[in-house]
């Protein structure tokens, strides 16, 4: 997102939603570290755990791989993989645990038809061209008072708050199957658990942040485009 145009509208609408989301980032790496010490007392890795609920999910047709990195885990539904990082792959830590079935989540949701994430993968283009394009398209429209330009960037910026949005209920379903899933088949017991719920807790606020600073940017534009206007 490019911010080469400062105002104090930035520091207004802006910055307190970027401290929650850098915050929120910090969060989630500290807790993810805190529960990698803690180990399942059943002794399973993450990709057996997401294995077995791909399988009882009817999900055989679904790939896991491992990925590089830390914390880039996540699901393909182009390719139908589940991809695990290489921090939680073959670890048997609360923390990794937590995460693979959180990711298994999403493909269990693609399977089943979850509406909020057939409309997230739906608006996804529109997305894409609006991150790149809808504020420079504002800024431009305002440097130069031309209207037109000034609301194509309103209206793309609206579809990517719109995307924040509906990614909130797709996180946080996937996070809820996840847990009922961990608890109900006995993967993880106790603080075993509480800790994956707490790692998967901190990952959504992450989701949270993004939202906040989509909707600050957007309150911004407005302003902008209001005082342009006057």
């Amino acid at each position: 997102m490019p911010f080469f145009y400062f105002d104090y509208y930035y520091l207004l609408y802006v910055v307190p939603p970027l401290i929650f989301a850098a915050w929120a980032q910090i969060k989630v790496k500290t807790t993810f570290s805190k529960y990698s010490r803690y180990h399942s007392s059943r002794g399973y890795t993450a990709v057996m755990v997401a294995r077995h609920i791909l399988d009882s999910n009817g999900l055989f047709n679904v790939r896991i791989e491992m990925t590089s990195g830390s914390l880039t885990d996540h699901y393909d539904p182009k390719s139908n993989v589940v991809r695990l990082s290489e921090s939680v792959y073959n670890s048997t830590s609360v923390a990794a645990i937590g995460v693979a079935a959180h990711e298994i989540g999403h493909a269990i949701q693609h399977a089943n038809g979850y509406v909020p994430i057939k409309i997230r993968n739906a608006i996804i283009p529109v997305t894409n061209v609006g991150s790149a394009l809808a504020f420079p398209l504002a800024i431009m429209g305002i440097i130069f008072s031309f209207e037109p330009l000034i609301t194509i960037g309103i209206w793309l910026f609206v579809a990517v708050v719109f995307f924040q949005l509906i990614t909130l209920p797709v996180e946080f379903n996937a996070s809820r199957r996840a847990l009922r899933t961990l608890k109900n088949d006995c993967f993880l017991v106790g603080e075993e658990y509480n800790g994956a719920k707490k790692v998967l807790t901190a990952a959504a606020l992450t989701y949270v942040g993004a939202l906040l600073v989509a909707l600050g940017n957007f309150l911004r534009l407005l302003a902008l485009s209001g005082r342009n206007r006057d």
